[in-house]
């Protein structure tokens, strides 16, 4: 099965070795897959390109990948850990994506996968999968009320390996991260408050703040050090 793959301004897929720059695993060598589309319009969204067709190209910015071709990248990049981010990763899961983290699995990678927790996983990629990064959207993101799917999070909830990420833009989305937490029983240590950024000054701007809402509330605080390393610059 093809996959939707997001493309670098070369051409070539957006996949490539880095480091992984949020949440429990920062700092960790990984190789990562970005697939193409999603389900959600965030206003602060850094990788628009993977999913607004209104402003950007889709032939320009996505391929189609076999499954074969995506495993011979990853393997060739040599990372133990592999990030399967976008867009929203999930809208693939039943085509082809499920088939990826399992073979990704089963030839020896720890799989990450980053979701916005609006779609559950179905029992093939929870077999398969190491880690979910679930970053629920709050109102500061500019997404209607579907930003909240009840079922998907109950399920990724009950999950001992799912871990919850909020962007947090404005004090309310600390407040809003801290009611869903509790809404859906997610314990204060697998949650995350990460202030929206995508500049070294940004993320200065707000990190204080950000990090003081974190303690208070018992979350951890997680930077983005792809953006303190990097900036906006694609596939690193």
């Amino acid at each position: 099965m093809a996959l939707r793959v997001s493309r670098l301004p070369s051409g070539e897929a957006e996949i490539f070795l880095s480091v992984q720059g949020e949440g429990r695993t920062a700092g960790t060598p990984s190789a990562f897959v970005r697939l193409a589309g999603c389900n959600l319009a965030c206003g602060w969204c850094d990788t628009a390109y993977t999913w607004d067709w209104t402003a950007y190209d889709y032939a320009t910015h996505v391929m189609e990948m076999e499954t074969d071709g995506v495993m011979e990248r990853v393997r060739a990049l040599g990372a133990p850990n592999v990030v399967v981010t976008g867009g929203e990763p999930l809208i693939q899961q039943a085509a082809g994506l499920d088939d990826l983290c399992r073979r990704l699995a089963g030839a020896g990678h720890s799989v990450e996968v980053e979701t916005n927790g609006t779609i559950p996983p179905n029992p093939g990629m929870i077999a398969a999968v190491s880690r979910w990064n679930v970053s629920p959207k709050t109102a500061g993101s500019g997404n209607p009320a579907r930003r909240e799917v009840a079922g998907a999070l109950d399920a990724f909830s009950a999950l001992p390996n799912a871990d919850f990420k909020f962007v947090v833009s404005v004090p309310s989305d600390a407040a809003e991260a801290e009611a869903i937490a509790r809404r859906y029983g997610v314990p204060p240590e697998r949650v995350a408050l990460m202030p929206e950024g995508a500049t070294a000054a940004a993320l200065a701007g707000r990190s204080g703040w950000v990090r003081g809402e974190a303690a208070s509330r018992g979350f951890r605080f997680s930077s983005r050090l792809q953006v303190l390393l990097w900036g906006a610059e694609r596939g690193r």
